[in-house]
């Protein structure tokens, strides 16, 4: 077994959470510019994370769709 020394990714609602505490704290000002800058470097690589995991989400669903269309009965007044 390999040990890593990165924490696992944050899910969805957690990177999204983070984020919008990022925001707050740019939006609030007060701030060095280096710190800034780490909550602006923190804030993209959250939306990153955010991104992949709804591409992610987006893929299953467009798997459960097309699924779902292949054991569908080819009745053309069928809308799904």
């Amino acid at each position: 077994m390999t040990e890593t020394n990165e924490a696992p990714e944050p899910s969805y609602e957690e990177s999204r959470e983070q984020l919008n505490e990022v925001v707050r704290k740019l939006e609030s000002g007060g701030l060095t510019l280096q710190e800034s800058l780490a909550l602006w470097e923190r804030g993209e690589e959250l939306a990153r994370i955010c991104e992949r995991w709804l591409e992610g989400a987006r893929a299953k669903l467009a798997a459960a769709m097309d699924e779902r269309r292949e054991d569908a009965p080819a009745d053309p007044d069928t809308p799904f």
